[in-house]
């Protein structure tokens, strides 16, 4: 099953990827400058330690671009809707479409979205039924991208030994302190930020409740979960087999389970 490209129009979400794709070039191609490659020539790590730095920035690379032009869970514009799932369906009074209970209507967007969490002005998107498990596998490999750099960046002045070879490039050499502050300071700022953000998804998950339900307050002991968490979890990801869940490049499988039998909007 293909994944539907999603494009949407907005300023501000190219603002804030064209941010986030800023701070993976610069980890991207300076780390490896002023770190990687210069331990690697003297001995002081393994190429196992290069190619793995490139694995996690290709895997979260990859995890945004996906994330950001998959479709969330746009509903059609005369959706066929089952006679035995009709009274779970209600008419949205934004767009005068009718949609299964939980979804909801993006003013960003211009469209009702199938159980729809948030919309994301990082990754320009709305996070729904269709591609949450895209947005979690971001916040996943962003955290491990974000962490290998600082990692690296502590070890090149503490751990590792000191460097010999100087006639690298001069602008590198003379702006090192300053080129590792700077990624110091995006990953602490990132890994915190990306931390909170992935905590909130894991709890929605586990209470089988999205971000818009609960800052709504619609729906009764939302701490407590309706289903087992791994019933929750295998519904987002497709697949019931929990290794599948962060491997990257494979394409989602939907369950079938019926619109009805979580809460409702």
């Amino acid at each position: 099953m293909g994944q539907r490209i999603h494009f949407v129009v907005d300023p501000q979400g190219w603002c804030c990827m064209g941010i986030i794709i800023f701070v993976w070039l610069y980890n991207t191609i300076f780390i490896p400058k002023v770190i990687l490659f210069p331990h690697y020539e003297e001995g002081n790590i393994s190429v196992v330690a290069v190619l793995c730095y490139y694995f996690c920035s290709l895997f979260c690379i990859a995890s945004l671009f996906r994330a950001s032009v998959a479709d969330p869970g746009k509903l059609p514009e005369n959706p066929k809707i089952p006679i035995t799932e009709l009274e779970h369906w209600e008419l949205c009074n934004k767009c005068n479409m009718m949609r299964p209970k939980r979804s909801h209507h993006c003013s960003r967007c211009g469209h009702c979205v199938r159980r729809m969490d948030h919309h994301c002005p990082w990754i320009n998107n709305c996070v729904g039924e269709d591609n949450h498990w895209l947005f979690l596998r971001l916040c996943f490999y962003t955290q491990i991208f974000s962490s290998y750099t600082l990692i690296l960046d502590f070890c090149h002045y503490y751990y590792f030994l000191p460097l010999k070879k100087e006639n690298w490039d001069v602008f590198v050499f003379r702006h090192e302190l300053a080129l590792l502050r700077i990624s110091t300071f995006m990953g602490l700022i990132i890994l915190g930020g990306i931390s909170r953000l992935f905590y909130t998804q894991l709890m929605g998950i586990f209470t089988d409740t999205t971000s818009i339900e609960k800052m709504s307050n619609c729906c009764e002991d939302i701490s407590r979960p309706r289903k087992p968490w791994e019933q929750t979890f295998s519904e987002v990801f497709g697949t019931h087999w929990k290794i599948l869940w962060f491997i990257p490049f494979r394409q989602r499988q939907p369950l079938r389970v019926p619109y009805h039998f979580a809460n409702h909007v």
